[in-house]
């Protein structure tokens, strides 16, 4: 049960993964979370280097298509202005988001990344639909109120995986 917890690489932010390793790979698309995984969950809009990396995903080919838990209002106020593909109230873990954005890309699941900051929602939905998936810090210390209660799950999850010999990784106070 632990392994679905698990994601294939943990990185500090979207800013640290190397996207020519994800072509070499294969890769094609990205799903990505939207609120602390992106920009803090009370940002409305994109920062300046976020922007540019939009931009350069799109000149390397990627399509991306941002699918969140939060409202539509939220979702789409931050994707409209850089025409990204969204999908709101995407109910994660479940797997039926995560499928609908590969149809809105024409891609299939191999040529796809999943990327998120929370382990119950992200990774939990992505590896269980048979995605890559990448594990980003929040770039929030603190979080919306759903989300602390996921966080101090999660906390349980990395003791266990730890424990289990699991992880090679470690979470640290520091990097929340």
């Amino acid at each position: 049960m632990l392994k679905q917890f698990i994601p294939d690489q943990y990185v500090q932010s979207v800013f640290d993964i190397s996207i020519t390793e994800l072509k070499e790979k294969g890769i094609k698309a990205i799903i990505t979370d939207l609120d602390n995984t992106l920009v803090e969950w009370d940002r409305p809009d994109a920062t300046e280097e976020l922007i540019a990396w939009f931009e350069n995903l799109r000149e390397l080919g990627f399509q991306v298509v941002i699918v969140s838990n939060n409202n539509e209002k939220r979702v789409k106020y931050f994707a409209d202005p850089h025409k990204i593909t969204f999908i709101h109230s995407a109910k994660k873990p479940l797997s039926r988001a995560f499928k609908t954005a590969c149809k809105l890309m024409n891609v299939k699941r191999e040529e796809t990344v999943v990327i998120g900051d929370q382990l119950l929602t992200d990774i939990l939905g992505g590896n269980r639909s048979g995605f890559q998936t990448i594990l980003v810090v929040p770039v929030a210390k603190n979080d919306g109120f759903f989300t602390k209660f996921n966080r101090r799950i999660e906390r349980i999850v990395f003791q266990s995986m730890k424990k289990k010999g699991l992880i090679e990784w470690e979470k640290s106070e520091e990097k929340k």
